[in-house]
């Protein structure tokens, strides 16, 4: 996939305009090498991603997936020992997790850690209490009705679907360039999954570019654009989405689907 450069007037990223043949990478992964204690997780896992495009960041239980997403978003544990993470020409490496943040990196963990009695919007109103501010309230609502008719409502009290919705959108609420997801879809019904799938493709069409850890594969590469397949907390595919979804053998392998 090409680099996304035009954004049409309204906001909107323009995928007819891209830039064929162009080697630009919005955020680059190199060679990244991450302990938990003494334990070597991420094994010189590298892979480049273009603005705007969503990545399936796929493989069985154990494989380093998570690990692969906390090291990108810079947190403690695990221990970056090697290896660079370049977003948009800055060196995510040598930050902390809050100058990541900072520099656009939001991570929406799997357990969603909505704050418990706050409502939904002062959950919203609390990810904006300091600069930079990202889409307002109103965009987010108009983007999330469910939020919007639920604003009063304490968000821990809210359904599984609403809650996995109330996360993507505190991060929304700050000014992000890179959504990290971890098993957005985990404990949804089919019908929630295809929900916040559309809402995600959404946020790809406004720019935000997307990493999607998640282990219904089969969901996440369709609305993929790309996939890497991490195995033993190393790649072991990088390629079109659609090329694992057409490649049996090669999902039997390494996704056991």
């Amino acid at each position: 996939m090409s680099h996304i450069e035009a954004i049409r007037p309204e906001g909107k990223f323009d995928k007819n305009r891209n830039m064929a043949g162009t080697s630009a990478k919005f955020l680059s992964v190199w060679d990244i090498q991450a302990y938990y204690g003494e334990s070597y997780i991420v094994q010189g896992v590298s892979f480049d991603i273009h603005e705007g495009e969503i990545l399936a960041l796929l493989g069985r239980n154990g494989a380093g997936k998570t690990s692969t997403l906390r090291t990108i978003a810079r947190l403690d544990n695990p221990s970056l020992k090697h290896g660079e993470i370049w977003l948009d020409h800055k060196p995510l490496h040598t930050m902390r997790s809050h100058q990541a943040a900072q520099n656009g990196i939001a991570l929406v963990p799997e357990d969603r850690r909505i704050i418990a009695g706050l409502t939904v919007e002062e959950n919203l109103r609390l990810a904006q209490i300091q600069p930079p501010i990202g889409w307002s309230l109103e965009r987010i609502y108009e983007l999330f009705p469910r939020l919007g008719e639920r604003r009063a409502q304490e968000g821990t009290t809210l359904s599984g679907g609403e809650q996995q919705m109330l996360a993507i959108a505190r991060a929304l609420a700050r000014d992000i360039k890179v959504l990290l997801l971890d098993e957005p879809y985990e404990g949804l019904a089919p019908v929630i999954v295809q929900e916040i799938a559309k809402t995600l493709a959404i946020i790809r069409d406004q720019g935000i570019t997307t990493i999607i850890v998640e282990q219904n594969a089969v969901a996440a590469l369709k609305l993929a654009d790309r996939a890497v397949i991490l195995d033993t907390g190393s790649v072991v595919f990088d390629g079109s989405a659609q090329e694992v979804l057409d490649d049996e053998a090669l999902r039997a392998r390494y996704l056991a689907i």
